[in-house]
């Protein structure tokens, strides 16, 4: 049967909303390790709450609490953060052509609810269906729900405290996430560049205190990545 073309913006957002859903179940526990962390990292529960609705960055709010349960320098925990969070202006800069049409307040929405799920899901969608129409209605369906997620298990988190059995294995959420997330993405040589050396590079310098491997691992991957795409691809054999 032939996928049926939303005739209707309300009907591309709910689209995105529908085919998001199935991330739903993985974002959650990693909301809820969120809370968690932010709670042991000793802040309140109202700061707890507030990191994850205003930054809305998985990845660089466990970093930022981590280094703030080890009492890192506070300029550390900006630059740790704003290094993890790097890709966005990769995302950002991708998107804008599709969002170019929208009025200012609706850029900024896509903006703040950008994950890399929803990313994912608006930029395949707009680059693989150009014949789709209301994109950005599709990218709004499938970010708004992750949004709603992950402050609810974040509260979840919040109320939960320590007091999550381990049995749960709420540990393996973050990095199943992104492994999901990475793996699709990796597609050319800078990207899969970029993967290998942050990797090996975090985990070569995974004994340096205040989780500085992440930051320098983060830093050399995106190097690596810069630099290979830079490099002019090689001419196949018999062309001029």
């Amino acid at each position: 049967m032939p996928e049926q073309t939303p005739a209707t913006a309300r009907s591309a957002f709910l689209e995105g909303a529908r085919e998001i859903s199935v991330l739903v179940p993985g974002i959650f526990p990693f909301g809820m390790v969120a809370g968690i962390s932010a709670m042991q990292a000793g802040l309140t529960p109202l700061q707890a709450f507030g990191g994850s609705l205003f930054i809305f960055a998985g990845a660089s709010q466990l970093v930022a609490y981590e280094l703030i349960g080890n009492a890192a320098p506070v300029l550390l925990i900006v630059l740790a953060a704003l290094t993890v969070n790097l890709r966005f202006l990769l995302y950002s800069t991708a998107l804008a052509p599709l969002m170019a049409p929208l009025p200012l307040r609706l850029r900024a929405l896509c903006a703040y609810i950008m994950t890399d799920q929803a990313y994912a899901f608006g930029y395949r969608r707009w680059t693989e269906h150009p014949e789709r129409p209301f994109p950005q209605a599709y990218y709004m369906g499938a970010a708004l729900p992750l949004l709603a997620t992950w402050l609810s298990s974040t509260v979840a988190g919040i109320l939960l405290g320590s007091g999550v059995p381990d049995e749960w294995g709420l540990q393996f959420a973050v990095p199943l996430c992104f492994i999901a997330i990475l793996v699709p993405a990796v597609k050319d040589r800078a990207t899969l560049a970029a993967a290998l050396v942050g990797g090996s590079v975090a985990i070569m310098l995974g004994g340096l205190p205040w989780k500085l491997s992440l930051l320098i691992g983060a830093l050399c991957g995106i190097m690596a990545g810069v630099l290979l795409s830079a490099r002019p691809t090689a001419k196949e054999p018999g062309n001029a």
